[in-house]
């Protein structure tokens, strides 16, 4: 369907993801490819979007732009994750659609499961009971982004998939304490420490001045530094992290991720995932030449009784394997070198106690992991320090 022709639109493409499924194309051979910044274009409005569309009329698109944060991030801003994503989601999707869009890749997250799902999570466990509650908003937005990508292919026969990753980590990951993601914040804790031991204040002005915390920059006084580094956890040769250390997470390499992403961007089609050959001639009476009637959607919307109930059409992205905070925080220690404490802070919450995937629909499709846990925490650090 897609040529090294095809002018594919990267949304995010300056994020974690983005920028990795970006340059994933890029060595593939498409080099027709659209992205704008956050400042060129938000997403989240909807008049900026259409124009957007209007000009570029892109064959496929890729949705790897959100709005995203960790445990505290999600507790303190719950209205603006649920709205911004919202929003960006509605946007393009709809915008796509209009616009004719032969293939839509959408991304959200493993965060749309309930708190309590079996473990490992399979895609049909969705909806079956409650979601953790400290990113319930963010939750609700990627299961929506899902649904509407769903929703749009059994009405309007188009081909839109969504890929739910589990928790990645990479080059151009977050590094800012306020909003960062576990890894990013333990390995950027864990070095700060390291370097107050150390006395190398020169580093640490480095380090402020490229990610200033709270507002306070390597021209800060020591005392100043200390006082700000303080309210995270870090101090000389000590870090506390929160929760208990003992729930367990499944970590992908954002590059695998990406390297997923464009499998199956390029080579999975919904038909595929449902089981049902030539789904979209059969179902929507689309054009030998693969073109769908774009205002015809078969029997009661495109739900024929024969076929069922069509639900839980993304597709899980991971390793299928886990390790405990605890763990991670000794591999983390272990790349950056601290000899140091330590310590967990079991007042603070942990979030969900498992979050491991169960990644065999992925593997039916023909992709596996390359990257393990251990080398990619190394690889993380060491393009953490290639950018001070």
């Amino acid at each position: 369907m897609l040529n090294k022709d095809s002018k594919i639109y990267v949304a995010g493409h300056n994020g974690l993801v983005g920028s990795a499924i970006w340059n994933n194309l890029k060595s593939r051979g498409y080099n027709n490819l659209v992205g704008r910044s956050h400042r060129e274009l938000d997403l989240t409005d909807q008049n900026a979007v259409k124009a957007f569309f209007d000009e570029e009329q892109p064959e496929a698109v890729v949705l790897a732009a959100a709005f995203v944060g960790g445990i505290m991030a999600n507790s303190l801003y719950r209205a603006d994750f649920i709205m911004m994503n919202m929003k960006i989601q509605c946007n393009v999707i709809s915008e796509a659609y209009a616009h004719g869009v032969k293939k839509l890749l959408f991304l959200g997250s493993t965060c749309i499961y309930p708190k309590n799902a079996p473990q490992p999570m399979k895609e049909d466990c969705l909806l079956t009971s409650p979601l953790e509650y400290t990113n319930e908003e963010y939750a609700i937005a990627k299961i929506a982004g899902l649904k509407m990508c769903e929703s749009y292919n059994l009405q309007y026969g188009t081909n839109y998939i969504a890929v739910m990753p589990t928790n990645l980590y990479g080059p151009n990951d977050n590094f800012h304490l306020e909003n960062s993601h576990v890894m990013p914040a333990m390995m950027r804790k864990v070095y700060l420490a390291k370097l107050i031991r150390d006395g190398a204040w020169d580093k640490i002005a480095i380090d402020l001045d490229k990610r200033p915390v709270e507002g306070v920059n390597g021209s800060a006084s020591h005392d100043e530094i200390l006082k700000v580094l303080g309210k995270y956890g870090i101090e000389n040769n000590k870090v506390t992290l929160w929760g208990t250390g003992t729930p367990l997470r499944e970590f992908l390499w954002s590059e695998d991720m990406a390297d997923a992403s464009v499998h199956v961007l390029l080579n999975v089609n919904f038909s595929d995932i449902i089981g049902i050959e030539k789904y979209s001639s059969v179902h929507y009476g689309a054009s030998t030449d693969g073109a769908v009637d774009r205002n015809h959607s078969a029997g009661r919307g495109g739900a024929i009784p024969k076929l069922g109930e069509i639900r839980n059409c993304h597709i899980n992205v991971g390793t299928g394997k886990e390790l405990t905070i605890r763990e991670l925080s000794e591999l983390v220690v272990k790349a950056v070198g601290f000899e140091g404490t330590v310590e967990f802070d079991a007042s603070k919450p942990d979030g969900t106690m498992r979050k491991l995937i169960d990644v065999s629909k992925l593997h039916s499709l023909g992709w596996t992991h390359k990257v393990e846990i251990e080398d990619g925490v190394k690889k993380l650090f060491e393009w953490y320090q290639s950018t001070l």
